[in-house]
């Protein structure tokens, strides 16, 4: 049977263009590289809170204060940087997941819907195993880390 979905509709494709992107390429990079990008992004995200957490805290008076402020932003940047890397992930996902494709052939007024094969349902269901549950899971692990970070640095200005 001959797939009506159009090529850059289908799950599949989608997926490999996500993968193959900048930004959504990153939870697919070795560990190295991706901690290397998330110590990056890190780095630049306290640089670009300095200055506001400097002026509420004057960092040679309140010098762990001005740290939780600074550290408290910088994971507030990952914890939205990283999410929007989640749910494009999880977007994939549940386009591969599901049984049926809604698409549309020339514009939002006519949208149509195509029911995957078993053959294709069976592959997208592997490759969502091998491939995309491991970058989810990194990602998550990653949203867990700087969430807590974030709780941290919150107790610590609340002491």
């Amino acid at each position: 049977m001959v797939c009506p979905v159009p090529e850059d509709q289908r799950p599949l494709n989608e997926y490999l263009a996500l993968k193959e992107s900048w930004f959504y390429g990153w939870a697919g990079l070795p560990a190295i590289a991706y901690y290397r990008t998330l110590g990056i992004w890190g780095i630049v995200l306290a640089l670009l809170a300095a200055p506001v957490a400097a002026a509420s805290f004057a960092p040679r008076r309140h010098g762990l204060a001005f740290a939780a402020v600074d550290l408290l932003a910088a994971a507030l940047g990952i914890v939205l940087v990283w999410g929007r890397l989640w749910l494009g992930w999880n977007y994939i996902r549940q386009r591969l997941a599901a049984p049926v494709v809604p698409y549309e052939e020339t514009g939002w007024y006519d949208g149509q819907a195509w029911e995957k094969p078993l053959v294709d349902r069976t592959r997208e269901a592997l490759l969502i195993a091998s491939e995309v549950m491991p970058r989810l899971q990194r990602i998550q692990r990653t949203l867990i880390g700087a969430i807590a970070l974030a709780g941290v640095c919150t107790l610590a200005l609340m002491l």
